[in-house]
């Protein structure tokens, strides 16, 4: 089997370097192009481009597949490369780019979709955000044959894994990625021997991750203690949600839920020490635990504290 592998980010790398350790054949990754990140906004290689440079496997970087698009010698050039591949199966997960349908024909067993949840439920951009967010008590990763749809086609092999009450974004992506990275080594074992049985998506119980977007970080205080616990966990790493104290913006990393606040206006803090900071909500209250001011680092609530006195009857506002 020679495999094409097209990703980008972290969760995309833990599945090459399985495949890779697996004795696949891979004659070229795909990946976006080397975008500018740090302080110095220096160029920086995707994680799986990184992989694939350390371990000889050559490297496709187009900023678009479509031939009629923005950018047609990139897609020329890229598609002359997949060509070379001769690929068997293409995998894709986390990649960035739309396929079109040349791309989608072209290996002879179709492209295999990486999913990190329960298909059909999460189609989209950021399935895990929003499940924590949604309060899913599962997810799991669903390998998919692909189509022209989004997140549309046939399920080939469906793993699911519970939510703990703990887990964050980062936490679950760590889980997911490498449950994804076991699957698709099996899926393309089966794949070899003609053993993938596809199974159409039920037409019920559809719905949209949608991209998560920086202004969803600032926290309502007038929501409910659950909800907001959720965003607080969805929203770690990426953006983190956000408070105002004092005027200054301040993120929250890790709260949990206290009992009824008795009334008290949303955004009150209702006492403060070493084990928390805590503020009424809609209903309920949130205990914040681990806190971090502009350009300082994640604190425990009694550290944070020590640089940064609240006291009961403050005002939390919305944050930036």
């Amino acid at each position: 089997m020679r495999v094409v592998f097209a990703g980008t980010p972290e969760f995309a790398r833990a599945a090459l370097e399985r495949l890779h350790a697996s004795g696949v054949a891979i004659p070229l990754v795909l990946s976006q192009p080397d975008r500018p990140a740090g302080r110095g906004m220096k160029l920086q290689a995707s994680p799986v481009k990184c992989f694939a440079v350390d371990h000889g496997i050559p490297v496709a970087q187009p900023r678009s597949l479509r031939l009629d698009g923005k950018y047609p010698d990139d897609a020329l050039a890229a598609r002359a490369a997949l060509e070379a591949a001769r690929p068997d199966l293409m995998v894709v997960a986390a990649y960035g780019l739309i396929l079109p349908q040349w791309v989608l024909q072209l290996p002879r067993l179709g492209c295999l979709n990486i999913h990190a949840s329960l298909l059909p439920r999460w189609r989209g951009a950021a399935p895990i955000h929003r499940a924590l967010e949604a309060g899913d008590p599962e997810t799991g990763i669903t390998i998919m044959q692909m189509d022209a749809g989004l997140d549309t086609g046939d399920m080939l092999l469906v793993e699911r894994l519970p939510i703990a009450a703990d887990d964050t974004t980062a936490s679950l992506h760590d889980k997911l990625a490498a449950l994804g990275a076991r699957l698709i080594v099996e899926a393309i074992e089966l794949a070899a021997c003609g053993g993938l049985h596809p199974v159409a998506q039920p037409a019920g119980g559809v719905t949209y991750a949608h991209k998560i977007e920086k202004n969803e970080a600032a926290i309502d205080w007038a929501q409910p203690a659950e909800v907001i616990g959720r965003r607080v966990r969805a929203f770690d790493p990426f953006p983190g949600a956000s408070t105002l104290i004092s005027g200054e913006p301040v993120k929250v990393w890790r709260c949990q839920v206290e009992p009824d606040a008795a009334g008290a206006r949303p955004g009150t803090v209702l006492a403060a020490d070493g084990s928390g900071i805590v503020v009424a909500c809609g209903s309920g209250a949130l205990r914040l635990m681990q806190l971090q001011r502009a350009g300082g680092k994640r604190l425990a609530v009694a550290d944070f504290l020590r640089g940064f006195p609240v006291a009961a009857g403050a005002m939390l506002q919305a944050g930036q």
